[in-house]
């Protein structure tokens, strides 16, 4: 089961100088994948546990747009494991003008993660 979520990084994404989004932007989309994952497996939104592991690539700007991805890879009694990425689909161009951007031929993977999210057996409603 995957879900998917595209997000325009706005100005107020922007956290540092040069418009850079800060990477904790992008665990906020995958915690959205999440519980969309959650919702459709288990009728539940559940509780994001830990991560396992992040990794991030490259860099996201204000004006870029990302897809994030998620995908259930393995069911425990009441865990879920999940697999995250994140792509940079499209490309802010302020070296152009301050309005330019640019589909991407090839995504950029600005962002790979894993994590286990919870739902409480009472909870669940799928069986």
């Amino acid at each position: 089961m995957k879900a998917l979520i595209r997000v325009r990084m706005s100005l107020h994404d922007a956290h540092y100088g040069g418009n850079l989004v800060d990477g904790a932007r992008i665990l906020n989309l995958f915690g959205d994948v999440a519980t969309e994952l959650l919702i459709r497996h288990d009728g539940d939104e559940g509780l994001f546990r830990a991560y396992d592991s992040v990794e991030f690539l490259a860099p996201v700007y204000a004006g870029d747009y990302i897809e994030a991805e998620g995908e259930i890879v393995e069911v425990g009694n009441t865990s879920r494991k999940m697999n995250f990425v994140a792509r940079k689909v499209i490309q802010s161009r302020p070296d152009i003008n301050d309005s330019a951007a640019e589909v991407l031929e090839e995504p950029i993977i600005v962002c790979r993660a894993s994590g286990t999210c919870v739902v409480p057996k009472d909870k669940q409603r799928f069986k």
